[in-house]
């Protein structure tokens, strides 16, 4: 991974074999992000992709294999137990363009990504609803 930073802007490079969530989380921690948004693209070989159940209050998870584009990726970073919590929903599209998408527990970079974070000043904490089922923004 590489980045240069613009004011309160990182443009981020995360290059083959890294992982997305955990480069982002480590990324975050290293600079002192707590708050901010996150947009990329790219490309990825191995992509984990959800879907949250609201009945049974679940998440229902896909890893997919290959090669896939990621046409859209985009999310928040807050925290949540004083750690960073990075929270992205992807779409991915494969050779027959087909796409897939969903909140983004996992993904593999094949190539490179590409990610634009914006770093806002401040803390947002997360606490588990028990009532929903997730983990919701926390503003007491």
């Amino acid at each position: 991974m590489e980045f240069k930073k613009f004011g309160n802007v990182y443009i981020v490079r995360l290059d083959k074999g890294e992982e997305i969530i955990e480069t982002l989380k480590n990324f975050c921690a290293t600079n002192q992000i707590t708050l901010g948004c996150v947009s990329g693209i790219g490309a990825v070989n191995r992509v984990t992709l959800g879907l949250f159940e609201t009945k049974p209050k679940r998440y229902v998870a896909e890893e997919l294999t290959g090669d896939f584009e990621i046409t859209s990726l985009s999310g928040n970073i807050t925290t949540m137990n004083k750690e960073v919590y990075v929270h992205l929903h992807g779409t991915v599209s494969d050779l027959t363009h087909k796409t897939h998408g969903g909140h983004v527990t996992s993904a593999v970079v094949s190539a490179t990504v590409e990610l634009i974070v914006v770093a806002v000043e401040g803390v947002v904490d997360r606490k588990f609803s028990q009532e929903i089922g997730l983990n919701l923004l926390e503003f007491s």
